[in-house]
């Protein structure tokens, strides 16, 4: 029946400022090439175009960038190129896996917990609120000293301090849909809450987690990036941009630019592209965005 259709707004980009849709495209080609650099960065070192990113050359000492090494080599030998590309598999990798983790937990429990309501919403509403009142960072240190190093154990201890922003959206979205008279209809017509929560609701309370999504995954690549500055993220012979800027700091002094320059450079690519992603994906979405 009709008033069981999303009440998702008809996206026609006719109808946004072309400054946005501009900014969300540039967001998306950047995010696209990060994307590209990791999945082809592999094949790239099987034909011999690119170093292998955790072996040391011949000649290590900071050499300048050249047509040799286009982003020159670091203390230890490394190709900055080569570390560089590989360690935006690395920080895809961790981030893709981390806000999915959060999606997967906290959307299913906010719809839960804004449809049962009673003891379970308050419960859940308080260990919500007191782990988003922790500073992601500080909350994925501690996590990351539990968990340890790795792909997975980076992503866990990244994901635990996004569930509870999921799970306050979409809570939030579930308690003024589920007064709507679609939804009585589907219970006085006998329902599941399963049937309710799935075939009625999901639909209608998910409006923000795309943008949730890219604005998550650009902190994440933020933080994890702090995890390996601190030496908590990744193995040390995987790449990855934040121990890469940790090592680089103590040739910043003698005037080796390149070996920090790089590695923050694309950090801060990859973090800006997701952010004009999310803030487009926002004024599609949310009809507030166009009047102001």
């Amino acid at each position: 029946m009709a008033l069981t259709k999303s009440r998702l707004p008809g996206l026609r980009l006719s109808q946004y400022p072309r400054l946005s849709i501009q900014l969300m495209a540039i967001g998306l080609v950047i995010t696209l090439a990060f994307i590209l650099a990791a999945l082809f960065a592999p094949l790239l070192q099987s034909w011999g175009w690119l170093q292998n990113p955790t072996e040391g050359l011949a000649n290590p000492i900071h050499q300048p960038p050249s047509a040799e090494h286009w982003f020159g080599t670091s203390r230890q030998g490394y190709d900055v190129f080569s570390r560089t590309l590989f360690g935006s598999q690395a920080a895809l990798q961790v981030v893709v896996l981390a806000t999915l983790l959060s999606l997967v937990i906290g959307v299913p429990l906010g719809m839960v917990s804004g449809y049962l309501g009673g003891r379970l919403d308050r419960v859940l509403l308080f260990l919500m609120d007191t782990i988003y009142t922790l500073p992601g960072l500080l909350l994925s240190v501690t996590l990351a000293f539990v968990v340890g190093r790795g792909v997975w154990n980076a992503a866990i201890a990244l994901s635990i301090a996004y569930v509870p922003q999921y799970y306050r959206v979409v809570r939030n979205h579930t308690v003024s849909v589920k007064t709507e008279l679609f939804i009585e209809a589907a219970r006085s017509m006998g329902a599941s809450t399963w049937r309710v929560l799935t075939r009625y609701l999901f639909l209608n309370v998910i409006q923000s987690v795309p943008v949730l999504f890219t604005l998550n995954a650009a902190d994440a690549v933020l933080v994890l990036g702090g995890l390996g500055f601190l030496g908590l993220g990744l193995p040390e012979e995987t790449p990855e941009w934040g121990r890469d800027l940790q090592q680089a700091l103590d040739a910043l002094p003698t005037g080796i630019w390149w070996t920090a320059l790089f590695p923050g450079l694309a950090l801060t690519l990859l973090v800006v592209g997701l952010s004009l992603v999310g803030e487009g994906l926002n004024e599609l979405i949310d009809p507030r965005s166009r009047q102001e």
